[in-house]
């Protein structure tokens, strides 16, 4: 089961690069439907979002810790960011918890609040 996300972040595409874009997110699109099923991740979603200033859309990649660690070295992955990057404004990978790695995560944020004194 997935304990970890990947999620790609994206906003607005870089004027006169749209045509591009659309062809890097269907690349895109294509290599995580094959690595999942390769067995390389365990799935993934993907949302366009309505125009709200911040973002226009993303996509999380579900996986254990050790595959999207993998991933991120992956060449044609690595190739793949690079052309995002190139063809959209404020593009993100940002590494996060799902699944059973929430109640991980929630744990390592119990402990660190019972250091710090609490106000009243």
């Amino acid at each position: 089961m997935a304990d970890s996300v990947l999620m790609i972040t994206w906003g607005s595409p870089v004027r006169g690069r749209e045509e591009r874009g659309l062809d890097v997110f269907n690349e895109a699109l294509g290599l995580y439907g094959r690595l999942q099923q390769e067995g390389r991740i365990e799935g993934f979603d993907v949302a366009l979002l309505q125009p709200n200033g911040l973002m226009d859309g993303f996509i999380a990649l579900r996986g254990s810790a050790e595959q999207l660690s993998a991933l991120r070295q992956d060449e044609e992955f690595r190739r793949t960011t690079v052309a995002a990057s190139l063809i959209v404004d404020d593009f993100r990978l940002i590494d996060g918890s799902t699944g059973e790695g929430i109640a991980r995560d929630m744990e390592l944020y119990r402990e660190a609040v019972s250091q710090v004194p609490q106000a009243v």
